[in-house]
């Protein structure tokens, strides 16, 4: 049968990325107390198209993701960028994956568990000899304003935060990114605000957590600096961009913050 997509194109105009995106896949990742967790990914897979080619073949980016159809992490989606490359003839690939990841967590007086989701993404890419891998961590907290604390007579407004992180590893001598957990991030961004968010409270607990906020609070300012500080103190950190955003509950906007750093 003729393949078309592989024919001249007359425009000679080439092309950044083309894939496939928005593909649901089951994946395993990895998990500190687990070992590996079982989650389903939303991926986007693209190369880049010379251009004298009219189009690349789509189908060939499901082959290679069945391939490797067992863990994704930094570990092994250098394999799979190879193989993009080679079987679609490209200079360059990119694989986002974008996946819910769950974590048991105890609330701090009764100490009653349930399951958390956390919105992760996993982001390599690879041209010619060089590799990348970027993972990002999005995590729910609370935040108490500093300055409606100082100025009221009793109380002060709080708001949920998200604290959004994306962060690349050193590279050791066998030329491998660092390895961080996601659990590490969540951890770093509950300890950077007023306090952390759980899926379950009972009376007691939301007591705690709303007095643990009154006696840490923590301006969007002050969030974004604590968590660029414990990141820069981590020598596995080679770069991140950390933003934070406040939901506000007395303004009809959000407030926000961002920091990126380079080692």
């Amino acid at each position: 049968m003729q393949d078309v997509q592989s024919s001249h194109d007359p425009r000679n105009v080439p092309i950044d990325q083309v894939g496939v995106s928005d593909l649901r896949y089951p994946i395993s990742v990895l998990d500190r107390a687990q070992g590996k967790q079982h989650t389903v990914a939303r991926l986007t897979m693209s190369v880049n198209l010379p251009h004298h080619f009219k189009g690349t073949h789509m189908s060939r980016f499901i082959e290679v993701l069945n391939k490797h159809r067992g863990e994704v992490t930094m570990n092994t989606i250098p394999a799979m960028l190879t193989d993009l490359r080679q079987v679609l003839q490209a200079e360059s690939a990119r694989v986002e994956v974008t996946f819910p990841y769950f974590l048991e967590r105890t609330a701090p007086v009764s100490q009653a568990k349930a399951l958390m989701d956390y919105d992760c993404t996993f982001v390599g890419e690879a041209n010619g000899g060089t590799e990348d891998f970027m993972l990002g961590v999005r995590v729910p907290v609370t935040s108490l304003c500093p300055c409606s604390k100082e100025i009221s007579d009793y109380g002060a407004h709080n708001q949920r935060g998200q604290v959004s992180m994306q962060v690349r590893g050193t590279r050791g001598v066998d030329g491998r990114p660092a390895l961080i957990w996601i659990e590490e991030l969540v951890e770093i961004a509950e300890q950077s605000a007023s306090a952390p968010v759980y899926p379950l409270l009972k009376r007691p607990d939301e007591r705690h957590v709303t007095m643990q906020a009154y006696d840490h609070p923590q301006f969007v300012e002050d969030i974004v600096r604590d968590v660029a500080v414990r990141l820069q103190d981590d020598v596995r950190v080679g770069w991140f961009c950390v933003e934070v955003v406040n939901q506000e509950s007395i303004h009809n906007h959000s407030a926000f913050a961002r920091i990126e750093w380079n080692r």
